[in-house]
């Protein structure tokens, strides 16, 4: 009988020690970034990581490799580990609709990071950056280098046709450049699109996705070295030249491309403040980027998360239509960096270090 009532008190003990386990192994927050692949994404995971440290809920990080197919499988990992949130980047915002309905359909919250995904109602909050002010303040750098010139050589590109923030930041490119554009002042060489839509102040979505169907770089520097050869060959650049380049990596290789015809002067936008174009802005390669501070957006996000998990209002202030529904929204500002403030942004905030870059004054 002894023995009997030892052997119950310790399965009693190894069942204790399971259910120990397994509540230790549940994870409160699921978070889904699009690709180990650009540094962007990279540098959202160590900023995540670092402000997970401090917190009380437990986190797990999963990348789709830009593979939506990838993308649904680690939502679904994610909830069987038992997720409360789910932070999730779409890599095709259309396409992640099925992965946030199976999360939903779990009594998740999902938040959109940085990208939106569409065409659902299950979507709860959008952390973002003013995706409209940062192609407005890459417009902005373009047509402050004019000096009272016309007819100047003006060549677009945008991001991936299936992320709505592509057209986010060309809405908002378009809102600055396009009365410029109406009136001669740039000549757009590398989209008929553009062309025939230049007295358009705004454009719908059809016409928007026909520019950038002709414009789009998916996001991927081999893509806009192939789109930069075209146009060069097609449309000769000369003299000051003018490039919105939609993001730090397509940027640098737009330069790279349009630097080795003779005789250019390249005014070139970007964003993301990469470390290898905040060295091509220190260079005086890259003339600018828009710094959205991922301290901030990653703050946002998991200040959303939190305030979820412990049952309080969450606090946003903007509204986004995703096709379906407005998602509240939680704006982050930007900020555009140049060579003349690049130490005051990105040195002295304390984003990068000093000893990452070299030619720093």
């Amino acid at each position: 009988m002894k023995k009997l009532l030892i052997l119950i008190l310790a399965l009693a003990m190894i069942s204790s020690a399971f259910v120990g386990c397994s509540a230790k192994a549940t994870t409160d927050i699921g978070i889904v970034l699009p690709t180990k692949e650009e540094p962007r994404w990279v540098q959202d995971e160590a900023r995540f990581n670092a402000l997970l440290e401090s917190s009380d809920y437990s986190a797990e990080i999963l990348f789709s490799q830009g593979d939506p197919a990838k993308e649904k499988q680690n939502v679904e990992t994610l909830l069987s580990k038992g997720i409360k949130v789910l932070i999730i980047t779409p890599q095709d915002g259309k396409a992640a609709g099925a992965a946030v309905e199976a999360a939903k359909a779990e009594g998740v919250t999902v938040i959109s990071y940085d990208r939106l995904v569409t065409d659902t109602d299950a979507v709860d909050y959008y952390a973002t950056f003013n995706s409209v002010s940062v192609g407005e303040a890459q417009a902005q750098y373009l047509v402050d280098s004019l000096k009272g010139e016309t007819k100047q050589n003006l060549y677009l590109y945008a991001g991936a046709a299936t992320d709505n923030n592509a057209f986010l930041f060309f809405e908002g490119a378009w809102n600055v450049l396009q009365p410029k554009i109406a009136d001669g002042t740039f000549v757009v060489k590398n989209s008929s699109k553009a062309v025939e839509y230049k007295d358009v102040a705004v454009l719908d979505r059809t016409q928007m996705s026909e520019i950038i169907g002709q414009i789009t770089t998916d996001w991927k520097p081999e893509v806009a070295k192939a789109k930069a050869e075209s146009h060069i060959t097609a449309a000769p650049p000369s003299g000051k030249t003018f490039i919105l380049a939609p993001n730090d990596g397509t940027a640098r290789t737009l330069y790279d491309q349009y630097s080795k015809e003779p005789g250019l002067e390249i005014y070139i936008t970007g964003q993301d403040a990469e470390k290898p174009s905040i060295q091509y802005v220190i260079d005086g390669k890259q003339n600018m980027t828009v710094l959205k501070d991922v301290r901030d957006l990653v703050k946002g996000a998991l200040g959303i998360a939190i305030d979820v998990l412990d049952g309080n209002a969450v606090e946003t202030n903007g509204s986004y239509d995703n096709g379906k529904i407005n998602v509240p929204a939680k704006d982050i500002a930007v900020i555009t960096v140049t060579q003349d403030n690049v130490k005051e942004t990105i040195i002295d905030s304390g984003y990068y270090d000093a000893s990452e870059f070299t030619g720093l004054k």
